[in-house]
């Protein structure tokens, strides 16, 4: 096999270099077009006899005059010319300079001349034209300053989803990829149904080109392909066989080949560097959303489900992975260096949950309580570091099992780091894939804010294996149910393993109030959308997917009640185990457990954008306070006066200063206005909504309510999620310019006693937005001090080092704080910084883990040229991922126009991962207004380069939000929108509005604020009371 497939390769790497070539001529003449289809026609009847046959010369000239469509020459070129609506990949050979081959190149190559194939394949990009799904538009009056720029969302190009005619069974599915060549070869075989007689099977396929293909009928003879048809933009290929499919099963067989690409999508390559210093790569997959085709051609939709026999050709030194248990691992017949490993039947399940990985790994294992097989595999010399996660697995499997009441239904489960790979982690069904950073653990060398995201990462994941891959939504509409019910799911799981991290305060600091802001936006989007082309999928990876979805699940988990949501979980997964679902079979088990209307509740959270405001009053009448509550869609821009005026059904909690911690009075408001009567509440006690930060929305108080909640800020008597809640709210209202900036410094002075991790963090997030808006003013200093001010007092609680009985919020909450006074510029900060951090270099006293990113960012941010090249070389020696990636986050702190373009020239070097460049680059962005500027130029100036590297996936968006989300310029606005319509970026492009629509926010909020709150902090610095 080892030779046919050889030449197999090397045919359809000559005859990629032609299509090239035919694209070219295509541009010249026609005539120079019809020779080089027919050459590419002869080369494929010559290098394989299976391939379809040459086309008459009267098709030729009918589909030169038009008559065509375009068709046939698709069926002999094996690829359409399809317009490159995106940059294009880099090619080995410039595309429009290549001049055909001279007939000697042919003979030599068909006579079997090997040729690199990554020399002559031309890479190609899909050319998706379309942005994701269609935002619901709200009211034009809730967006005055956006709608300076228009949300044009571009049209969606027409889709279809696969024809049902033909379905697959089972998927037969050899790979043997080659880690020199960075190429690989397949061979499918499928058991499939035919439904509905035809003559063609339509398939997704890209990046992929098929040798041969064939289908045998069961129990008749092998009816071979004569054209196949690809259809690039929408990632497909249409096989024509010469006679009718007849309706049965039958066996679908293809050969084919393809790349392993640099993308960190499909089948990709990932570079790794040995404990001996090697530069090596291995084969590794991400599939999600659409990329298993770029693996194997197969019908790359979630509801076309089949099981899968999967075995791969490897060389006898490397680790193979996928998704079920090694059942043979035997020497390959045709290379002594080689040994094919076959893995057991999968169940049924969707294609971008196949993964496999081949390379060099240690692993550390255990046995779950329930006996499931679980497996950390790590980089080389590297296995003590894959404890952590094995630990948080093995306590995480059984408790899903005891809470869905339902088993986890593989034999194993492995966890394995790869080097690059584009997001934190992918939920392949028993081989789940994650960046480093998101799994491995140094005992010594990782902080805690590490130990707690891997926790987070691993009970994220591992949730996925039972809703998600058990039971998988129907289509990527439903996209948020597998997103938001994991993002939920995971803080339930590590609440449950490490309830002293208090993780359910943090939910609302890190997912509910971040959803809130984005959902904000007249360019947010519902919770559902519906989407079409797969190009779309992208754009809904986002913070309404995961965030909003995750906190509309926790405040349905509160409405319904533990005992009935467990209930109503368990139905759902044994009714649709090994199946797909839509959001409403979710909301109708639910319903079915709890006796309450669920689907009428939630449709009003994910079907329509955005999120009320409730506006609440208190009237004392004896002893009772009677409350009126009106609910209106919440804006950025401002107080919403549409004509619309959407309504939620809002689970309203309320408590009161008698106890805090527990509901006073719940009740549903399905409504725009409503009344309620607290009984027996006195006048001298105060009254909260929204117990918990649980419900899914901002609340507005009366003046007077506001002022008697003061004092239970001060005294602590109101609990810590709480505190953060208020503080949230005000901010946001201050922002949107419904209250003022002033207002919001001040109750931020009230929480001068704070203990508590979560709302300090909130606190700095907020004090961090605005330090960068008044980055655009000439009283920046002023806020500094205010910064100092604030967290002063507990900076010298807390110290610098650990004392007995302290914990893990304990180390949380001192590198946060440490870190904001030194980047204020806190002068005994400053100091004890630099000393430590001259201390760790010399190698006298190594920093803790925890307080590295504080000095860091520190010595840094008033730091020289000599501090940026200590730095550096530090990151060159660290070992560990997670200390390369701490320092590449705070590099952008360095103040010196030369030294910030030194950095963002260290983002696009060797020296740092592809998928980190991001953080380098938005870490410059975020570090200072020279910093923003500098970050944009170097996009403009890099982008072919950036956007070639990240082929238009999610890293784009969030490489343009990092960067330009700090402006605060009407004309930066239009600068930008300007950019990208020039440059276009489909996949980015909800992001692209979002974020001139926060530019345009930014500066509104300074024009109508900067010089209230410049007068406040001059004031406040004059007074002998400051904090």
């Amino acid at each position: 096999m080892r030779h046919r497939a050889s030449a197999l390769r090397l045919a359809a790497s000559f005859l990629n270099l032609l299509r090239e070539e035919e694209e070219e001529a295509a541009r010249e003449t026609g005539r120079g077009r019809r020779r080089w289809k027919r050459a590419v026609a002869h080369a494929q009847c010559a290098l394989s006899p299976q391939r379809p046959t040459v086309q008459e010369e009267e098709e030729e000239e009918e589909e030169e005059q038009g008559g065509g469509g375009g068709e046939s020459s698709e069926k002999l070129l094996g690829r359409s010319a399809g317009r490159r609506l995106l940059p294009p990949r880099p090619l080995s050979l410039p595309v429009g300079r290549v001049r055909p081959p001279p007939p000697l190149l042919l003979l030599s190559a068909a006579g079997g001349r090997r040729l690199p194939f990554s020399a002559v394949r031309a890479r190609w990009a899909s050319p998706f034209a379309s942005a994701a799904a269609a935002t619901a538009s709200s009211s034009s009056s809730c967006a005055r300053l956006a709608h300076s720029f228009p949300a044009a969302m571009p049209e969606k190009r027409p889709f279809e989803r696969l024809p049902a005619e033909v379905r697959p069974i089972n998927y037969g599915l050899c790979l043997k990829p080659d880690l020199i060549d960075f190429t690989f070869e397949g061979k499918l075989e499928a058991a499939v149904e035919v439904g509905q007689a035809t003559n063609q099977i339509v398939m997704n396929c890209a990046d992929i080109d098929i040798i041969t293909a064939s289908y045998a009928p069961e129990g008749d003879e092998e009816i071979h392909a004569t054209g196949f048809n690809y259809q690039n933009e929408d990632e497909k290929v249409t096989l024509s066989f010469p006679s009718t499919l007849q309706t049965g099963m039958g066996t679908l067989k293809i050969d084919f080949v393809g790349e392993l690409n640099d993308k960190m999508k499909g089948f990709y390559r990932s570079k790794y560097t040995t404990p001996s210093g090697d530069s090596r790569f291995a084969a590794v997959t991400q599939f999600e959303a659409t990329d298993a085709r770029r693996a194997f051609p197969c019908w790359d939709e979630p509801a076309i489900k089949a099981t899968f026999d999967i075995s791969l050709v490897v060389p006898k030194d490397r680790v193979a992975l996928s998704n079920m248990n090694v059942t043979e691992r035997r020497p390959y017949p045709d290379d002594e260096n080689l040994v094919e490993v076959k893995f057991a039947r999968t169940p049924v399940m969707s294609t971008y949950l196949v993964a496999f990985v081949v390379g060099e790994y240690d692993f550390v294992e255990t046995r779950s309580s329930d006996g499931v097989l679980v497996r950390v595999y790590t980089p080389v010399g590297k296995a003590e570091q894959g404890k952590f996660a094995l630990e948080v697995a093995a306590k995480t499997l059984p408790f899903y099992k005891d809470y869905f009441n339902v088993p986890y239904p593989l034999p194993k489960i492995d966890l394995i780091a790869i080097a690059d790979f584009a997001a934190g982690a992918m939920e392949n069904w028993g081989l789940v894939t994650y960046r480093e950073t998101a799994l491995l653990i140094d005992p010594k060398n990782s902080c805690s804010s590490s130990r707690q995201w891997v926790a987070l990462v691993v009970g994220h994941e591992l949730a996925h294996q039972w809703f998600g891959n058990l039971v998988t939504m129907e289509w990527w509409t439903h996209l948020w149910l597998n997103e938001g019910f994991a993002s939920w799911i995971e803080y339930l799981c590590v609440d449950h393993c490490f309830p002293e991290y208090d993780i359910w305060t943090q939910f609302v600091s890190a997912d509910y109030t971040r959803a809130q802001e984005l959902d904000a936006l007249d360019n947010s989007h519902p919770i559902e959308v519906n989407v079409g082309h797969p190009s779309e999928v992208d754009e809904i990876f986002d913070a309404i997917s995961y965030s909003k979805g995750a906190s509309v699940i926790r405040m349905l988990h509160n409405y319904i009640g533990d005992e009935d949501f467990r209930k109503g979980m368990h139905l759902y997964l044994t009714k649709f185990q090994h199946k797909n679902a839509a959001t409403e079979d979710l909301w109708e088990s639910l319903e079915h457990s709890s006796g309450k209307p669920i689907a009428a509740v939630m449709n009003t959270w994910t079907k329509q954008m955005g999120f009320p405001l409730v506006y609440v009053e208190a009237e004392q009448q004896e002893d009772d306070k009677v409350l009126k509550l009106v609910q209106k869609k919440f804006c950025a821009s401002g107080p919403y006066s549409g004509e619309d005026n959407p309504v939620w059904m809002v689970p309203i909690s309320i408590c009161t200063s008698e106890d805090p911690a527990h509901v006073k009075m719940q009740v549903l408001m399905d409504k725009p206005e409503l009344t309620l009567i607290l009984k027996d509440v006195k006048p001298e006690h105060w009254v909260k909504l929204n117990l918990g930060t649980v419900g899914f929305y901002r609340t507005q108080y009366s003046s007077e309510m506001l002022e008697s909640l003061l004092p239970a800020i001060r005294d602590l008597s109101l609990p810590p999620v709480d505190r953060l809640g208020l503080q949230n709210d005000l901010f946001s209202l201050a922002r949107a310019g419904i209250i003022s900036t002033v207002e919001v410094l001040k109750v931020m002075e009230a929480f001068v006693n704070e203990p508590n991790y979560t709302v300090w963090s909130d606190l700095s997030c907020n004090l961090g937005v605005l330090s960068t808006l008044l980055s655009h003013t000439d009283f920046y200093e002023e806020i500094q001090a205010f910064v100092r001010d604030i967290f002063s007092p507990i900076g010298e609680k807390l110290g610098w080092d650990p004392k007995p009985g302290e914990g893990h919020l304990d180390a949380l909450l001192r590198g946060l704080v440490l870190g904001k006074l030194g980047k204020a510029g806190h002068k005994a900060t400053l100091e004890e910084a630099r000393r430590r951090f001259k201390d760790h270099v010399e190698g006298k006293h190594i920093l803790s883990a925890d307080l590295r990113s504080p000095v860091y960012v520190t010595v840094l941010k008033h730091g020289d040229s000599t501090t940026l090249d200590t730095m550096l070389k530090l990151h060159k020696q660290a070992d560990m991922q997670e200390e390369k990636n701490r320092i590449e986050r705070v590099l952008g702190s360095i103040s010196q126009p030369e030294l910030i373009q030194k950095v963002l020239t260290f983002a696009l070097s060797e020296e740092v991962r592809p998928q980190d460049t991001v953080s380098v680059i938005g870490g410059v962005a975020g570090g200072s207004k020279q910093g923003r500027k500098a970050a944009w130029k170097f996009i403009r100036d890099n982008w072919e380069e950036l956007y070639n590297r990240y082929q238009g996936g999610f890293l784009i968006s969030r490489l343009i939000k990092l960067s330009v989300d700090g402006f605060a310029i009407d004309k930066m606005a239009a600068e930008v929108k300007a950019f990208f319509e020039s440059h276009p970026a489909p996949s980015a492009e909800r992001t692209i509005q979002q974020c001139c629509e926060n530019i345009l926010l930014n500066a509104a909020w300074l024009k109508r604020d900067a010089e209230n709150v410049h007068q406040y902090l001059l004031q406040r610095k004059a007074s002998p009371t400051a904090v």
